[in-house]
């Protein structure tokens, strides 16, 4: 697909030529049944088609379940236009793009920059190369990395001054960064947190330290979604992002993320390393707009449940 938006227009649920329209709560109610009411221009299939094509947002993110309960109080807005179709290139996909940074969906298996041992396919470099499509004087600048076997949501930035906003904000303007694990066996409890400080060997080898002269501190949350007598299905939260940081507290939790022999795995039922960046929300460092992205659960995870 070509890039056929004018500067400044963003691939994005977020892009609209008119300011969106903010309808008040007043009691609870269904999504759909709210809407049919308030936008009595509107049919129900028109209502609905708002509704896939994530022009609806509910407290500051899309909804597109007909069904979603409303709460007193809640923020409904109504954009206008249609999402653009997300650009699509062999291993990962741009799920948002405007003039300042660039948001992809990363498969599993690609590497966020290049290494010495391999220098072509990465994120990095596609994505230079598309940006170079409108302007050959275009740049990537990376803000945060995934490891090459996990797949999700990655932010790049266009401009150094942006990347270093980001990095320089990234505690307090970083919303949330969920992720989802699968690991063996199943936690003691069925939430909690894990701190402790991470340092690094020589042979680049992560691991967990009480000592706080030796390391990072670390802070990772968990909560259990799923589990059976093999496997289970952890919702984890980052409070800090280190190196390897989930890796290594999944180790320290006695439950290892599946296809991580590094870190104690002893099982790799899908093919894959079982870690997913689920959700990335965030405050856009320009336009201060909050940012929510969520992709799908991969198809391999739930073939486990």
């Amino acid at each position: 697909m070509k890039n056929k938006h004018p500067r400044g227009a963003a691939l994005s649920p977020q892009s609209s030529t008119k300011p969106p329209r903010i309808l008040e709560v007043t009691e609870e109610a269904e999504l759909l049944t709210f809407l049919l009411a308030k936008l009595t221009n509107r049919n129900r299939h028109n209502v609905k088609t708002v509704l896939k094509d994530k022009l609806v947002w509910v407290n500051g993110k899309p909804v597109t379940q007909f069904n979603h309960i409303l709460k007193v109080n809640d923020k409904v807005e109504v954009r206008t236009g249609k999402a653009p179709e997300e650009q699509k290139y062999r291993g990962l996909t741009i799920v948002f793009e405007d003039d300042y940074i660039i948001v992809i969906d990363k498969a599993e298996g690609v590497l966020s920059i290049a290494t010495e041992k391999d220098k072509d396919h990465n994120a990095y470099r596609i994505l230079s190369s598309h940006v170079k499509k409108a302007n050959e004087h275009n740049r990537i600048f990376v803000v945060h990395r995934l490891d090459k076997d996990t797949s999700g949501l990655m932010m790049f930035a266009k401009s150094e001054k942006v990347k270093n906003l980001l990095q320089e904000t990234w505690g307090p303007t970083t919303k949330e960064r969920t992720y989802l694990a699968v690991v063996e066996r199943y936690p003691k409890e069925d939430k909690g947190t894990i701190s402790s400080y991470l340092a690094e060997t020589k042979a680049l080898m992560v691991y967990s330290t009480q000592n706080p002269n030796a390391g990072q501190h670390a802070i990772t949350h968990y909560e259990t979604i799923n589990s059976n007598e093999d496997f289970s299905l952890l919702k984890v939260n980052l409070e800090t992002g280190r190196k390897n940081q989930i890796r290594v507290h999944m180790q320290d939790l006695g439950t290892p993320i599946i296809g991580d022999e590094k870190y104690g795995a002893k099982q790799n039922p899908i093919g894959r390393l079982g870690l997913h960046a689920w959700v990335l929300a965030f405050t856009h460092p320009i336009t201060k707009q909050k940012m929510y992205f969520e992709t799908k659960i991969p198809k391999k995870f739930l073939s486990l449940f």
